[in-house]
């Protein structure tokens, strides 16, 4: 195993593992949302926030996911791996577009109500 495909396994671990710790920060955000919620305290703007900073742990991974299958292309450079390095990027382009449309919406609502996201 040459030196290259040493770094394309660990590039790939740790875009799994920040997808993993973007979910995991996801996960504890929405429980403390539904414990706000129990105490009236509920927010439909945290929810909004949550997914969006999802979105970005989940780019993030992508990110990295795309250069460890760069390496992999270069490597071995076969019509499979062109695919499926073609795909991942569609889909960060696509996760991107929406992603970002989403938080620049999220950042007029705080410039227009910032006492809303005082709590968030």
């Amino acid at each position: 195993m040459n030196i290259i495909n040493v770094v394309e396994l660990v590039i790939s671990i740790i875009s799994v593992i920040v997808v993993i710790y973007g979910a995991l920060i996801a996960f504890l955000a929405i429980v403390k949302t539904e414990f706000m919620r129990l105490k009236g305290k509920y927010s439909i703007l945290r929810l909004r926030v949550i997914r969006a900073d999802l979105g970005t742990y989940l780019l993030l991974g992508l990110e990295l996911l795309i250069a460890a299958d760069v390496l992999k292309t270069i490597l071995e450079p076969g019509m499979n791996e062109l695919l499926i390095l073609g795909g991942i990027v569609i889909l960060r382009t696509i996760l991107s577009f929406f992603l970002n449309k989403e938080i620049q919406e999220i950042d007029e609502e705080r410039r227009e109500h910032p006492e809303l996201f005082e709590k968030i």
